[in-house]
């Protein structure tokens, strides 16, 4: 994928040359530390292809696609500190490096961060990049928000998990292509059905993630197999067998889902019920509805061919994938 790997270098590139203030260094060299961890730093990339495909070159959007990036990870170092995290990317958090106040400091600042990268535009650009920003944010919050109120409700339904994950997830997958279409000045028309196509993959792309942690590869995953189940996190998977299940099914189901047990019969007792109760065809089935959403979007986007066919390619990889 020729394009999304020239973003990502320069992506990589603009972070590595962040000049930080360094006082006071506990505030600043938290955020530097997260930054160069590495990850995709898929978000960023989506928005410096999204300026391309609408004739605009990839550098105009550096600022805007660092901003969603310094939001990604300020997003994840108060994720770890709500989950009690030890690891991110193979390295400790920054509220385990440093500690728990800093963490939430640091993560404060990196937010405001964002917003100031917006401040190397002109001002009409600026506005509509900090009101998409601000309702993302909002909204990534109340997904937050829902997916810690799931844990203790007995009656989530389908309908709501994906709204959680739309917003806890998706949206800011939308919003990092359609600030590359802001920052490129297109059509209404074109942000739209832009930030639709990429709202639908990340709705996607969430779905593949908890199929994956229940039925991934352990060698590639990359995080611990059976996970959500261990957590008692009520994926598709889970509301799903709930509503294909029988009534011996569904006791059995619930009872695991009462315990704290971290266990690997627990695991493969619930993985066991996914089975029988036929929703690994369902999360598939849903996986492509989305994706084809996604993908119809892009096809009526009035954009290059060969832009068409990189995401469409990478649009397919990211269903496809095991890690």
């Amino acid at each position: 994928m020729k394009y999304i790997d020239r973003y990502r270098d320069e992506i990589a590139n603009f972070i590595e040359n962040i000049q930080y203030k360094k006082n006071p260094d506990h505030l600043y060299e938290p955020i530097e530390y997260i930054l160069n961890l590495g990850g995709k730093r898929i978000r960023s990339v989506l928005t410096l292809f999204s300026a391309e495909i609408f004739n605009t070159p990839s550098t105009k959007a550096l600022y805007a696609a660092v901003a969603i990036e310094m939001f990604h990870n300020f997003s994840l170092i108060h994720d770890d500190i709500m989950d009690d995290a030890p690891l991110r990317r193979g390295n400790q958090t920054v509220h385990e490096k440093w500690n728990l106040n800093t963490g939430i400091l640091s993560g404060d600042a990196m937010l405001i961060l964002a917003y100031q990268y917006f401040e190397n535009y002109p001002p009409a650009i600026f506005r509509e990049l900090a009101q998409l920003f601000s309702k993302t944010a909002l909204e990534v919050c109340e997904g937050q928000q829902w997916d810690i109120d799931f844990e203790t409700r007995k009656d989530v339904s389908i309908e709501e998990y994906i709204q959680m994950i739309d917003y806890k997830t998706a949206v800011l997958v939308g919003a990092a292509f359609q600030m590359g279409a802001i920052v490129a000045e297109t059509t209404k028309e074109n942000k739209q059905k832009i930030y639709d196509f990429g709202r639908y993959l990340g709705i996607a792309f969430q779905l593949q993630d908890d199929y994956l942690d229940a039925f991934g590869d352990p060698l590639t995953f990359g995080k611990q197999i059976g996970g959500d189940i261990l957590e008692n996190k009520k994926t598709y998977l889970y509301l799903k067998a709930l509503e294909n299940a029988n009534d011996n099914q569904k006791a059995e189901l619930i009872k695991w889902f009462s315990t704290t047990e971290l266990s690997k019969e627990k695991v493969d007792a619930v993985k066991q019920l996914f089975v029988e109760t036929g929703v690994i065809a369902d999360s598939e089935n849903l996986i492509k509805e989305y994706t084809d959403k996604a993908l119809d979007l892009l096809n009526q986007l009035d954009i290059a061919e060969d832009y068409k066919e990189e995401l469409r390619e990478f649009s397919l990889n990211l269903m496809n994938r095991t890690v």
